[in-house]
């Protein structure tokens, strides 16, 4: 029998926090599947949604706050969540110390960089709402990606909304120390948001939930592959694309793994799932600042009946 195709869409370049996908590919886990698989590189954190609603995905890589939006906006939409893999999003301000920016409070009478598409700046008025920042002291400099961490390191900005290993790591990579920034996860500051999810298309799951369970169970392998030997999964990115900085992504790989991933909570509860309260309240957090067209419904953004119950997302 011919493998199942499903190619992925990633949520951005493939830089370190994709090695579970090309490890996954690499050591023969989607292949064990029956599946063949590529992935494709994004353009931010809402671009996988549309493509995989409109079915030229079946799978991809996104952020739940943006695919809940989408949905409430887009009913009918054939998507939803399936794995939580950023339990704790990345979503940041990456501030510099020597520019007066250490604590949250302190971004009160500064410059924000914000690229307008950027999910973590998509929370911000939720981060700003837990924290009781005055927004109207605060400058909002809409800025590119390219552009961002740039204006960061030349002073032009106080601040950037971005992922923390996104940005901090490109604003070292400019010549400004490390001890010279400051890192505010919003997690830890309030959100009680989940981040970057895989997502996938409801008609395909339908006809392929064999297919879907066991595309996650693949991921799951090559996410243990990776929390073992990051070079290694560096190495798996490096391969398809040569200009690859391997120590700086070997780095960002790192931190997505210590920060963002493998959280306390997966440690004890598992690769995937969510907390029911803490999903409650994310849903109330995203109606502070989103005024929703239908009755939010959990149950129709996430569901967790493709999670493979074999132990394989079990991450020790």
């Amino acid at each position: 029998m011919a493998d199942i195709n499903m190619p992925f869409a990633l949520d951005w370049r493939f830089e370190g926090p994709a090695a579970p996908y090309f490890l996954a590919i690499d050591n023969g886990h989607f292949a064990a599947e029956g599946l063949s698989v590529e992935v494709t590189a994004g353009q931010g954190s809402l671009d996988a949604i549309p493509k995989v609603a409109t079915g030229a995905f079946p799978v991809g890589f996104a952020d739940m706050a943006s695919l809940i939006k989408f949905i409430d906006q887009n009913p009918d939409a054939p998507v939803t969540a399936i794995m939580v893999m950023y339990d704790k999003p990345a979503f940041a301000i990456v501030g510099r110390i020597s520019q007066g920016v250490s604590t949250p409070a302190d971004l009160e009478g500064r410059r924000l960089g914000a690229p307008p598409p950027d999910g973590a700046w998509a929370q911000f008025p939720v981060f700003a709402a837990e924290q009781g920042l005055d927004v109207s002291t605060i400058t909002i400099e809409p800025v590119g990606f390219p552009t961002r961490e740039p204006m960061l390191a030349a002073g032009e900005v106080d601040a950037v909304t971005g992922f923390s290993f996104t940005s901090y790591l490109n604003t070292v990579r400019l010549g400004i120390p490390p001890e010279d920034m400051s890192v505010m996860l919003m997690a830890d500051y309030g959100l009680a948001l989940y981040g970057n999810v895989i997502i996938v298309n409801t008609d395909f799951a339908e006809e392929n939930p064999e297919a879907v369970t066991g595309f996650l169970r693949a991921v799951a392998l090559g996410l243990r592959d990776a929390a073992a030997d990051p070079a290694a999964g560096v190495a798996a990115i490096a391969a398809r694309n040569p200009a690859l900085d391997v120590e700086l992504e070997t780095e960002r790989l790192e931190i997505a793994l210590r920060d963002n991933i493998l959280t306390d909570w997966v440690m004890q509860n598992g690769l995937g799932n969510i907390d029911a309260d803490r999903y409650a309240l994310s849903l109330e957090q995203i109606a502070m600042t989103y005024e929703f067209q239908h009755e939010p419904d959990g149950a129709r953004y996430f569901t967790d009946s493709f999670l493979p119950a074999d132990g394989s997302l079990t991450m020790e």
